[in-house]
């Protein structure tokens, strides 16, 4: 896996801290800064998620994946399913998270919740590199809601 990342704010672009990621399978990835009111030169102009922000995004997107395949797998009928994830991290440099929590919603017809459980414990136990890496530093705990639809 590999990916490029560059900074545009030498260009001319509107914020002096945007950043476009190209991914090793061709896809492209934009990423602002914070704007820094103390030092507008030294931010974003919000106009792209933060870095730190599509590292969340990222997790939620592999757990989401493992936790879908797992119920399909089990010939559950799933329907639906997101996840919220929420985080607090580190006062001082470097910023790590420091808790993540990340309640999923879980649609389907028939699902027994003990299968939503399993399939979430499978995922940050087993599955999901980024969840099982930001454990590192983080303390991550989950819910979910079970929907019938």
């Amino acid at each position: 896996m590999e990916c490029t990342v560059t900074w545009t704010g030498a260009s001319g672009t509107r914020s002096s801290m945007g950043f476009v990621a190209e991914t090793g399978s061709g896809h492209v990835l934009a990423m602002d800064g914070a704007p820094d009111a103390n030092k507008p030169e030294n931010g974003g102009a919000n106009l792209a998620p933060r870095p730190m922000e599509t590292v969340l995004a990222g997790t939620g997107g592999c757990t989401a994946y493992d936790v879908v395949l797992i119920l399909k797998r089990g010939r559950h009928d799933v329907r639906g399913c997101s996840v919220k994830l929420t985080s607090e991290r580190a006062p001082v440099d470097p910023k790590v998270f420091t808790k993540i929590h990340m309640h999923f919603t879980v649609t389907g017809r028939g699902v027994p919740a003990s299968a939503v459980e399993r399939a979430i414990a499978m995922s940050h136990e087993k599955y999901c590199s980024a969840s099982i890496m930001l454990a590192k530093t983080a303390e991550i705990t989950t819910s979910f809601d079970l929907l019938e639809g």
